[in-house]
């Protein structure tokens, strides 16, 4: 009888106990992006003149990751791979601008052409979907060329509100915008009316994003919420240079601060609401950066990235293959779930996000990744074992690199260059010649691991493209 007792005390014990576990709430995820900043435009990873405590802390209180990369060193491919799970090899979108097709859409006197995702992309949105999230998107989008059934809205979102390349009345070119896209609707924004500079577009988008976490109650569908901020996206301007009008500095200098200052202040206030409401207890957050910082060689923002280390110790910015172009900040934060103040050596990029919400999800949906999951470093069960990262890119002609372990390799000119980023972090040592069998490996990789586009063909494929 005792012996009954006993294994039924511990039989129901263990049953109440997998019962919690399995009816535990899905995580909630918010997802932050910022755009143009640069690895080392933060404090946490090594900034000395811009303050970004907000950000700095989410770091000590969550996971940082040291060897993270974007999707692509521009903005519309490296926001392809990071909706689709998909590299630029195969991601549908592979350049801010195609080489070839696409609809014209004008801006000024000139004519830009873009891609779109189409309906067959499997997106974040559509697996969150599937899982059972309310899905909202607010603010950059990028992807939808010039179709007007390309928004978040026919991609996977529950909710969008931002700006649109398909509505050019929408077009954020200036962070005072007159009207926004939302929800299916052009809506206009009074206090930006006739050139007026009434409502800073990243604190619309905090406004909004503050809004929609409000409105989720306890109990209902979990939530997936991506924020998309333009900062510190050239133009250079912010509502204030207050507090570094001190430095005697240039006004280029102490806007662009002001610009990574109010995305910090952006952050903190998100967090801040979190853990008011309760909701930090259930969500994960994720903070990081589409591509590398601005810099053209004709352009004042040359002098702003410079001034600031905006890539830290790499080499090249936005628009290169090297370090400082792709590597970016990336931050996780989910308060007794990541555990605070860890460092995280994994390379990993924008093609793992979609596995990687798709496993927290739970979800069943049916998708293909270039990507993995990395769940397990997240929440300390295993470890991501080394696998090619891959990208190319089209701007100055055929590009291609690869990371595997500790090594990187770029090809251009048909020519493959090998650095070892554990002791030539600035890529300035080519150790090809030292390492034939490792070029050999890299070489069939990038032989293999891409399919052509008709959008952004390489020299090759041009010419078998039908005239």
């Amino acid at each position: 009888m005792k012996y009954f007792s006993f294994f039924t005390i511990v039989f129901f014990t263990f049953f109440l106990g997998y019962t919690s576990f399995a009816q535990q709430k899905k995580l909630n995820v918010v997802f932050i992006l910022a755009d143009d900043l640069g690895y080392g435009d933060l404090g946490v990873y090594g900034q000395k003149w811009i303050q970004t405590p907000n950000i700095d802390h989410l770091a000590k209180e969550g996971m940082l990751f040291t060897d993270f990369y974007a999707g692509a060193p521009v903005c519309s491919p490296s926001r392809s791979v990071l909706l689709t799970g998909l590299h630029t090899g195969h991601t549908t979108i592979r350049g801010n601008a195609t080489i070839r097709g696409g609809k014209a859409g004008k801006k000024g006197a000139q004519t830009v052409y873009r891609a779109n995702l189409n309906q067959q992309d499997i997106t974040i949105g559509n697996v969150m979907q599937q899982a059972g999230y309310q899905t909202a998107l607010i603010g950059k989008w990028h992807l939808d060329g010039y179709d007007t059934l390309a928004t978040p809205l026919h991609r996977g979102f529950d909710k969008f509100s931002g700006w649109l390349i398909s509505y050019p009345e929408t077009y954020a070119s200036t962070y005072w915008p007159e009207k926004r896209y939302t929800n299916g609707k052009i809506v206009a924004i009074p206090q930006n009316q006739q050139d007026k500079k009434g409502y800073y577009e990243t604190n619309l988008c905090t406004d909004e994003a503050l809004a929609f976490l409000k409105q989720q109650k306890e109990g209902t569908e979990p939530f997936f919420l991506m924020i998309n901020y333009n900062n510190p996206h050239s133009p250079l301007d912010a509502p204030s240079t207050k507090k570094y009008d001190h430095y005697n500095w240039s006004p280029d200098l102490k806007t662009y601060a002001s610009m990574v200052d109010i995305l910090d202040e952006s952050v903190g206030k998100i967090k801040k609401q979190l853990i008011e409401t309760g909701q930090d207890k259930n969500t994960l957050l994720i903070f990081c950066s589409d591509n590398g910082p601005r810099s053209e060689n004709t352009d004042r923002l040359t002098a702003v990235a410079n001034f600031f280390d905006s890539n830290g110790a790499l080499t090249g910015y936005k628009r290169d293959l090297n370090e400082g172009g792709i590597r970016v900040p990336f931050i996780v934060w989910a308060p007794g779930y990541v555990k605070a103040g860890t460092v995280n050596k994994t390379p990993a990029y924008f093609a793992d996000i979609l596995p990687t919400l798709a496993a927290i999800g739970q979800s069943t949906a049916d998708y293909k990744t270039d990507g993995q999951s990395i769940l397990p470093e997240l929440n300390g069960t295993g470890k991501v074992a080394d696998r090619f990262l891959y990208w190319e890119f089209f701007e100055k002609g055929f590009e291609q690199a690869l990371r595997y372990g500790n090594w990187k390799a770029i090809k251009r000119d048909n020519n493959i260059a090998l650095y070892d980023l554990t002791r030539d972090l600035t890529e300035q040592q080519d150790e090809a010649a030292k390492h034939p069998e490792l070029v050999s490996q890299f070489q069939h990789y990038l032989d293999t691991c891409r399919t052509p586009s008709p959008y952004w063909p390489t020299e090759l494929e041009k010419k078998n493209l039908p005239r």
